[in-house]
C-alpha cells in the first residue's frame, strides 16, 4: 500500500550524484523516517512529501521505498532556517540564515523571492550579495522543472544542471523545439539520448532535421577519433545504421548541409571526403599557409657561421654534432623548419644555439607548446620565457561578448621574427591552422618533436603529416649523445622505438621491470612503490614526484580504481580535510587532480597575491586542491604554475584525481619518476608507440609492474591507429 510522507530532510545518509538515489533521514512532529529512492538534488533543512512502499531491509530494517516525491517551501520558522543554511543556496550558511529569519520571520522566502533588495538591510549583507541570493532561489525552482523532465529520458541530475548552466532560463522549451542541440552542444549527452527524446515529442524518424544532426554527430564522432575526414560511401552506412533511414534520404540532407556549408564535400578519384567545415578549412588552411611560410628566403649570413658557432660552445660548454650543426644552419635559412628526434638527440641543445644567434643578431624570438607543462620545461631548458600556444595567440573576449576567441590572427599577427614551436607532436589541426594564421609571411617557424611519440588527442596528425609530405624542410637527429647514453631510460626508448629487447634492473641504473603476474598483484605493488618504497629508497615525494601512468581507464589497473587506491594511501581522511562527494568517489582536499578539457572561461590569478590575474585552464593542466567550500559550493585548486582557480560545483566534472592518468593525457609533460603497469591487454591499446610515449615522460627513474612477456609484446606491436587525413595530399598539391 502506498503512504505518503511530508517532513524536513534531517540528514543525507548516501546519494549517487550521478542518478540522484539517495537515503535520507525525513523528520516531522510526530516521527522519523528513513526514505531510500531517485530523489537528485535534495539538501538537509529541505521539506519533502514523498510517496511509496515501506519495506524491510534485512540490514537496515524499516524504510519508505519513494516512488515519487516532490519538494514544498518550509512552513514554521525553525524548518525556514534550516532549508537557507543547508548550503542550498550559495553564500548562504547556517549564520546568515539565522540572521535573516530573525529579521523577518514566517515572511522570508517570499522576501527572498519577490523582494532580494530588502535582505541588503541586515548587515552584512551587501545589495549585490542580496540580489544574488535572490537569482540563485528562483534558479533552483527552474534546475529542480529540469531534472524532472530531463529524469523521464534518463539523463542524470548532475547532467541536468550542467544543461541548465549552459542553456539558462527556458531551457526546455529549447530543448522541445530541438532535442539534438543536447548531443551538439552538451559535452556527454549521446546522439541516442536526444534522438530518445526526440522520439517522444513527436518528431519523425525521416526528418530533415534529425537526419542532419544525425550526420553531424557522426563527423564529429570521427574527429573525437582523430579523423579530419570520413569516406563518403562509410558516412551513409553508419550514418543509416544509426538513424535506420534510407541512404537516398540522408545522401539529399548532406546536399542541404553543404549548401549551408556545415559540412564540405572533397572529391577524389575513387571516393568523396566528407568533413566538418571547419576541419576542411583548418587542412586547408594549414597545407597554404606551411607552404607560402617556406618559400621565403633568408639570407643570413653563413661566412662567420662557424666562428659564431664556436663561440656559442666555449659560452655554453657544449660541442655540437654535425646534424646539430646542419640543423642551426637550416633554421637560419629557411621559412620553415622541423626538427624531429627521440630523447638524448639534442634538441633542447639546437633550440638554445639557434636562440643564441638570431638573439645576437637583434631578431625578436617567440617561443611556444601546446601544454602548460611543456612550456614550463621548454622555459627551464632554454632559459627563455616559453608560453602555451593559447597564450602566445592571446585568447580573450571581443567587445562585450562571451565568446572567446584568439586576438592573434592575420590582422595582428605575433610580433615575432622568429617562432618556436616544441612538443609539435600533440599539435592539432585546429590549433595548428589558428596559429599559422598568426603568423605573418616573413616569420621563420622552427618546428620541433618527437614524431614516434602518440598523436594528438584532438583530428588530424599534423607533424608525423608534415614530415611525410617532403615538402617542408626537415630534420631528423638520430644520434643519441654520450650523456645521454648513461641513462637507461633513454637507451631503452630508442630500442622501444627499434623493437628491439629493453635492459632491465642493472644496479644503480634508472630502468626497472617489477614482475607481476595478476592485476591485483600489480596493483598492491604499484601502491606500495608509491606509498613507501619509492619515497624510503630514493626521497622522491609521491605527490609531486611520482606520476602513475597507465593504458587504461577501467580494470583494477585503470586510472579509476588506482586513483581511488592510490588517494587512501596518500591522502587519507581526515575530520581536517573537507571533501566533496562527486559521483563515485570524493574530491578531499590535499587531492592531486587534472584539468580535464580546455576551459578558455576560467579565471586565475596568482598565488603570491601579485595583481597577475587572467583565464584558461587546459587540459592535462594538474594541481593540488587547497580549499573545498561547502557553503560557497567551490573547490580551489592550486596549480603547478602557482595559479588559483576556483571550481563552482558544477562543473567540478572537469577535473579527476591525478593519481594516475593515461598515457595520453601525459603528453607534453615529464616527471622525476614514472611507474606503468603492464599486463594483457587489447592490441590495439597496448602498443610501440604507447609504450614509448610513457616512458620518454620520465627524467631519473622508470619502474615497469608486471609481466616481461606482455613487455616484450608491447615492444613487438608497432600497430599504427591510421587517421583520415589529407594534409600530406594537400602540401603535395601545391608544388605539383
Amino acid at each position: 500500500m502506498l503512504v505518503t510522507y511530508e517532513g524536513v530532510v534531517e540528514e543525507i545518509i548516501f546519494t549517487n550524484e550521478v542518478n540522484g538515489f539517495t537515503v535520507c533521514e525525513i523528520q516531522n512532529d510526530e516521527e522519523t523516517i528513513i526514505a531510500v529512492g531517485f530523489m537528485p538534488f535534495i539538501n538537509v533543512g529541505e521539506t519533502l512529501k514523498v510517496t511509496g512502499k515501506m519495506v524491510n531491509h534485512p540490514d537496515y530494517g524499516e524504510q519508505l521505498k519513494v516512488e515519487m516525491y516532490e519538494k514544498t517551501l518550509p512552513k514554521t520558522i525553525e524548518a525556514i532556517e534550516k532549508y537557507l543554511g543547508s548550503g542550498l543556496i550559495k553564500g548562504v550558511g547556517p549564520a546568515t540564515a539565522r540572521k535573516i529569519v530573525k529579521r523577518f520571520g514566517e515572511d522570508t522566502l517570499n522576501i527572498i523571492q519577490f523582494h532580494p533588495e530588502e535582505l541588503a538591510t541586515i548587515k552584512g549583507i551587501k545589495l549585490e550579495k542580496a540580489l544574488k541570493i535572490g537569482e540563485i532561489f528562483a534558479e533552483q525552482k527552474e534546475l529542480k522543472d529540469v531534472v524532472m523532465f530531463l529524469q523521464e529520458y534518463g539523463i542524470s541530475p548532475s547532467f541536468s544542471a550542467k544543461i541548465y548552466k549552459h542553456f539558462g532560463s527556458g531551457t526546455i522549451e529549447k530543448i522541445r523545439s530541438n532535442p539534438y542541440i543536447l548531443a551538439e552542444e552538451i559535452h556527454g549527452i549521446t546522439f541516442k539520448t536526444a534522438d530518445r527524446i526526440a522520439k517522444t515529442i513527436g518528431i519523425a524518424p525521416d526528418s530533415e532535421h534529425r537526419i542532419a544532426s544525425g550526420i553531424k554527430y557522426v563527423l564529429s564522432q570521427a574527429a573525437a577519433a582523430g579523423h579530419t575526414f570520413v569516406r563518403s560511401d562509410n558516412l551513409t552506412e553508419y550514418t543509416s545504421n544509426l538513424l535506420d533511414v534510407d541512404i537516398s534520404n540522408i545522401d539529399n540532407v548532406l546536399i542541404s548541409l553543404v549548401m549551408d556549408k556545415s559540412v564540405y564535400v572533397e572529391k577524389c578519384e575513387d571516393h568523396n571526403r566528407v568533413y566538418l567545415s571547419a576541419f576542411y578549412n583548418a587542412e586547408l588552411g594549414v597545407a597554404r599557409r606551411l607552404f607560402n611560410l617556406s618559400m621565403a628566403e633568408f639570407k643570413f649570413d653563413l661566412k662567420d657561421f662557424d666562428k659564431k658557432i664556436e663561440a656559442i660552445q666555449e659560452k655554453e660548454g657544449i660541442i655540437l654534432a654535425d646534424k646539430q650543426k646542419e640543423a642551426v644552419r637550416e633554421a637560419l635559412t629557411n621559412g620553415v623548419l622541423v626538427i624531429t628526434g627521440g630523447p638524448g638527440t639534442g634538441k633542447t641543445t639546437i633550440i638554445k644555439t639557434i636562440i643564441s644567434l638570431l638573439d645576437g643578431e637583434g631578431y625578436e624570438v617567440a617561443l611556444a607548446a601546446p601544454t602548460g607543462r611543456a612550456a614550463k620545461r621548454m622555459t627551464e631548458a632554454t632559459g627563455y620565457e616559453a608560453k602555451t600556444i593559447h597564450r602566445l595567440l592571446e585568447i580573450g573576449y571581443v567587445g562585450d561578448g562571451d565568446q572567446l576567441v584568439f586576438m592573434k590572427t592575420e590582422g595582428n599577427p605575433i610580433e615575432a621574427d622568429v617562432v618556436i614551436i616544441d612538443e609539435m607532436s600533440m599539435v592539432d589541426i585546429l590549433l595548428m591552422n589558428n596559429l599559422l594564421k598568426a603568423i605573418a609571411y616573413g616569420t621563420r617557424l622552427i618546428l620541433v618533436g618527437d614524431v614516434d611519440q602518440l598523436p594528438p588527442v584532438g583530428a588530424g596528425n599534423v607533424l608525423s603529416d608534415i614530415i611525410k609530405s617532403g615538402i617542408i624542410k626537415t630534420v631528423k637527429l638520430t644520434e643519441v649523445f654520450r650523456q645521454a647514453r648513461e641513462s637507461m631510460i633513454v637507451v631503452n626508448a630508442h630500442c622501444i622505438n627499434r623493437g628491439e629487447d629493453v635492459v632491465l634492473n642493472e644496479k644503480d641504473k634508472d630502468f626497472f621491470l617489477v614482475s607481476r603476474n595478476t592485476p591485483m598483484e600489480i596493483a598492491k605493488t604499484i601502491l606500495e612503490l608509491c606509498g613507501t618504497r619509492i619515497p624510503n629508497c630514493y626521497g622522491f615525494d609521491p605527490m609531486k614526484d611520482i606520476q602513475v601512468l597507465t593504458p587504461m581507464r577501467k580494470g583494477i589497473v585503470g586510472v579509476s580504481n588506482l586513483n581511488k587506491e592510490l588517494q587512501e594511501i596518500l591522502n587519507p581522511q581526515d575530520k581536517n580535510k573537507r571533501e566533496k562527494v562527486f559521483r563515485d568517489f570524493s574530491f578531499r582536499e590535499g587531492d592531486k587532480v587534472m584539468q580535464i578539457k580546455n576551459n578558455y572561461n576560467l579565471k586565475w590569478e596568482k598565488k603570491d597575491n601579485s595583481l597577475e590575474n587572467g583565464t584558461g585552464v587546459f587540459n592535462g593542466d594538474t594541481g593540488i586542491i587547497c580549499e573545498i567550500d561547502n557553503e560557497e559550493q567551490r573547490v580551489v585548486v592550486c596549480f603547478e604554475d602557482e595559479k588559483i582557480v576556483s571550481y563552482d560545483f558544477t562543473i567540478i566534472d572537469e577535473l579527476e584525481l591525478a593519481y594516475a592518468v593515461t598515457v595520453h593525457k601525459s603528453q607534453g609533460s615529464e616527471f622525476p619518476v614514472i611507474i606503468m603497469p603492464v599486463f594483457s591487454g587489447p592490441p590495439v591499446l597496448l602498443t610501440r608507440n604507447l609504450l614509448y610515449t610513457a616512458v620518454t615522460r620520465a627524467r631519473n627513474l622508470v619502474i615497469l609492474v608486471g609481466s616481461k612477456k606482455c613487455l616484450e609484446d608491447m615492444i613487438q606491436n608497432d600497430r599504427e591507429t591510421n587517421r583520415n587525413s589529407d594534409l600530406v595530399g594537400k602540401l603535395i598539391s601545391l608544388v605539383v
